[in-house]
C-alpha cells in the first residue's frame, strides 16, 4: 500500500495531536491550511510541514495533498468537508461527522459521486482492544448479549461563550462527548428500534447532560451518559447471558479489559500497548480502503455514520436541542 499525502485542515490542537500520530507510523503530512498566513505558518513550523496555506480552498487545491483531515468545529465539517471533496479529495472528518443527518447524508452522496472516500475519524472503532472486543463477541463468549453501558463525562470549561457551551458552534455534551458512547452502542447492539432520552440544558441552550435509554434487536437495552459538568468513571460494559467484558478507564481511548463468566471467573484479561496516542489506527485505515477501493468503509460504515447522526437527531429532538440555522431536526417540526 503506498502512502497516501496528507493535508490538514485546521491548525487546531485535535489536528497537533493526529499529527503526532501520523507521524508515530511514518506518514506524510504535505500541507496544512488555516484562516489566516500566520496562524498557518505558525503551525507548519512548529510541527515542520512543508507548507502552509492561508485558506481552507488553498490546502484543498493543492495538487499535491491525497487526502484531507477535517479538524474544524461542528458545524463547518460539512462544508469543509465538502470543498475537499468538490476538489477531488479523500477525507476524513472529526467526529460528530456533521451537525445533522441530512448534512452527512449530503457528504455520503457527493463522495459516492466522486468516487472518493469520506470518513468519520471516530478513532475508537479502528484501537486494538476494541478489534478485539469484536473478536469475542463475534466468537460467542459472551453469549446474547443483552445490554451495554457506557458513559463519558468530563469538567470541561463552563465560559458560555466557549465552543463546548455555544449553540453556534456545535456546542454539548450531545456531539462532543456523547458521540462515543452512541457509536460504541451502535457497534455492539446495531441500530436502535426506540430511543428514549433526557437532558439538562445550559442558558446557552447547549444540553450539560444527556442520558439515552435505548432498545435494539432482540430486546437487547443500551444505557449512556455524556456530561460537560462533571468528570465520571469513563467505563463501559458490554453484558452477555454468559459472561461480560469491562472496558477500563478511559473505555474509548487506548486501556484494558477483562472478560468475566457468570460465575466471576476471569476468562481473559487484555492489556493495550499502543505507541503514539492511538489515532494513527484510523489513518492506516483510510489508506487502507483508498488502496483497496472500498470506499463505503468497513468497520464504521459511511451508511453507519449517517445512521448515527439520524440517531442524534432524535435525541435532540426530544431534549430540545436547537442549532441555529439548522431546520432538518428541530423540536416538533418537519424540515423548511
Amino acid at each position: 500500500m503506498t502512502a497516501l499525502r496528507w493535508g490538514l485542515l485546521a491548525a487546531s490542537g485535535i489536528a497537533t495531536t493526529f499529527a503526532t500520530a501520523l507521524r508515530a507510523v511514518d506518514r506524510q503530512i504535505v500541507a496544512v491550511g488555516s484562516r489566516t498566513q500566520d496562524a498557518a505558518d505558525s503551525f507548519a513550523r512548529r510541527l515542520d510541514i512543508p507548507r502552509a496555506h492561508a485558506s481552507y480552498e488553498a490546502l484543498v487545491a493543492d495538487p499535491d495533498v491525497d487526502i484531507v483531515y477535517v479538524s474544524t468545529p461542528h458545524p463547518m465539517h460539512h462544508a469543509n468537508a465538502r470543498l475537499a471533496l468538490e476538489y477531488g479529495k479523500h477525507v476524513l472528518v472529526e467526529k460528530a461527522f456533521t451537525l445533522t443527518q441530512a448534512q452527512a447524508e449530503d457528504l455520503r452522496r457527493l463522495a459516492a459521486e466522486k468516487g472518493l472516500l469520506v470518513m468519520e475519524a471516530m478513532w475508537t472503532r479502528y484501537l486494538p482492544h476494541m478489534v478485539r472486543i469484536r473478536q469475542i463477541i463475534a466468537e460467542g463468549t459472551l453469549g446474547e448479549i443483552r445490554a451495554v453501558m457506557a458513559d463519558h463525562t468530563q469538567s470541561l470549561p463552563t465560559d458560555p461563550a466557549h465552543r463546548l457551551n455555544a449553540l453556534e458552534l456545535g456546542g454539548g455534551a450531545l456531539l462532543d462527548l456523547g458521540i462515543y458512547p452512541i457509536s460504541f452502542i451502535w457497534d455492539v447492539l446495531g441500530e436502535p428500534t426506540s430511543i428514549q432520552a433526557s437532558a439538562r440544558l445550559l442558558p446557552t441552550g447547549a444540553d450539560a447532560e444527556v442520558a439515552t435509554v435505548m432498545r435494539h434487536a432482540g430486546g437487547a437495552i443500551s444505557t449512556s451518559l455524556s456530561s460537560s459538568r462533571a468528570a465520571g468513571p469513563n467505563t463501559a460494559t458490554v453484558i452477555g447471558t454468559k459472561a461480560r467484558i469491562d472496558i477500563d478507564r478511559v473505555w474509548y481511548s487506548p486501556t484494558s479489559f477483562r472478560v468475566i463468566a457468570a460465575d466471576g471467573t476471569v476468562i481473559e484479561e487484555y492489556k493495550s500497548d499502543v505507541k503514539s496516542n492511538g489515532m494513527q489506527y484510523e489513518a492506516l485505515a483510510a489508506e487502507r480502503l483508498i488502496a483497496e477501493g472500498n470506499l463505503n468503509g468497513d468497520l464504521l460504515p459511511i451508511a453507519e455514520s449517517v445512521a448515527i447522526m439520524g440517531t442524534l437527531d432524535e435525541i435532540r429532538r426530544q431534549v430540545g436541542i436547537v442549532y441555529p440555522d439548522v431546520d432538518d431536526a428541530r423540536p416538533g417540526g418537519e424540515a423548511h
